[in-house]
């Protein structure tokens, strides 16, 4: 648990006292002045608690006014943890496009799932028999849908194709009358959502994700359809290098299978973190389809957001007009409100685990420029959620213990000027936090 934070917000509203009315009557009876002094206590709570709830209702108005986005498209809400009570808000219920801090309710949804501690394991097999040196039968790899296989951009795992080469020469295998397989059958067809607009389907970010991934399903800036071609291509070579013959005969695969190697990825906690800093689409779909598979359902993304849905609408939280399509936010067919948002990491808050996962404001990931050099700096922490037209940050305030304070949600659909709406937040915050 984290340990307990300070509220440098909570102060008394004592000055409300000096807008109440006096009573002022002839009457001395006892009970007269009983009656005055309960009417008084009376106005007292009717003016002081209006002026506590609405304390920063102008610096949102402000925001709002200054962010340039119509009223209508933007929405905000900050909730003090101490008490769960909010401290500003607007359009809280209505749903926007949400574009990348939909990663972190898919994140959340798996983490609660598996814990941080559990891996992806993907079995490289054997089929036939080993006899001097030969093997009469196929490499089998079948795929477990992790997206980190040989990630170019971490977190660090054994290269699979080297772990394969090492134990076939443990096993002083020289020739191979079969082929390389790969098993992409644990994620069912088809690889992308099919809300995803067309012109995303060809770069690194609009990859697809499969049963076997493998260098994050990309070359460069653009997208691998097939990921399992680009890795027999790679083992072919790194086979060959190593003295043993592929020869690729047709040999029937078979139903039994010898486990050759496992190959186990990073704990997930590390594979969301990575997600986290760098927006990774490829690892958040995989996610929401590792969450179906988890849940003994099929494991594409229409699956994996209807259980994702359900379990937070069965923990209590408010779902009316939330729609999940995907886990990264690719679609624009999402919908998220920052109520919803904002309940979700609230109920996330005291793990400590997941509020790691958020970039820290003026330090890291997409959020390194922002609140940069401030009071705030490292002070913040939040995902973003960037695409054309569309802004959104979901996140905590932290404490100087890293431990969250409050939570942060602020969506922005119809957005002209992206410098000019940061900057309102910025503005925001510092007062609010500052």
């Amino acid at each position: 648990m984290w340990s307990a934070v300070k509220n440098d917000l909570g102060q008394n509203h004592g000055a409300a006292r000096d807008n109440i009315y006096i009573i002022n009557s002839n009457a001395h009876t006892p009970m007269h002045n009983v009656y005055n002094r309960l009417l008084s206590l009376l106005l007292i709570l009717l003016v002081a608690l209006p002026l506590s709830a609405g304390r920063w209702d102008e610096e949102v108005g402000t925001f709002v006014a200054s962010s340039g986005v119509s009223q209508e498209s933007i929405a905000l809400l900050v909730i003090d943890l101490s008490d769960g009570k909010t401290l500003c808000s607007h359009n809280e219920k209505k749903p926007l496009v949400p574009a990348s801090i939909m990663k972190a309710v898919t994140i959340a949804t798996l983490l609660e799932k598996c814990g941080p501690d559990w891996r992806y394991r993907t079995r490289i097999c054997t089929t036939g028999s080993l006899r001097d040196g030969v093997l009469e039968g196929n490499i089998v790899v079948e795929g477990c849908g992790d997206p980190s296989v040989n990630s170019t951009s971490g977190p660090d795992s054994p290269d699979i194709v080297q772990s394969i080469v090492d134990a076939l020469q443990e096993k002083d295998v020289r020739k191979i009358k079969g082929k390389i397989i790969v098993d992409c059958s644990y994620f069912p067809a088809p690889a992308v959502p099919p809300s995803w607009a067309k012109g995303d389907l060809a770069h690194y970010y609009g990859t697809g994700c499969h049963g076997f991934n493998f260098e994050n399903n990309a070359v460069g800036k653009s997208a691998v359809s097939d990921p399992s071609a680009k890795f027999r291509t790679r083992l072919s070579s790194a086979l060959a290098a190593a003295g043993i013959e592929l020869c690729g005969q047709e040999i029937s695969d078979g139903k039994r299978r010898e486990q050759l190697t496992l190959h186990l990825s990073a704990p997930i906690d590390e594979i969301m973190r990575s997600c986290m800093m760098r927006s990774d689409n490829l690892f958040a779909e995989a996610f929401l389809r590792t969450y179906a598979a988890l849940n003994d359902c099929p494991a594409t993304p229409s699956e994996g957001a209807r259980l994702e849905l359900a379990y937070w609408k069965k923990r209590g939280l408010p779902t009316e007009g939330v729609n999940i399509v995907d886990g990264s936010g690719l679609s624009r067919s999402d919908r998220m409100t920052a109520l919803f948002m904002g309940k979700m990491l609230t109920d996330m808050s005291d793990d400590e685990v997941y509020a790691s996962f958020f970039p820290l404001a003026g330090q890291e990931g997409t959020l390194k420029k922002f609140l940069a050099g401030t009071p705030l700096d490292s002070y913040i922490a939040m995902k973003t959620g960037s695409m054309n037209g569309i802004q959104c940050y979901a996140g905590y305030k932290l404490d100087d213990d890293y431990a969250p304070t409050h939570v942060i949600v602020m969506m922005a659909n119809e957005m002209k000027d992206r410098g000019r709406l940061r900057g309102a937040l910025q503005s925001l915050l510092l007062k609010i936090f500052g």
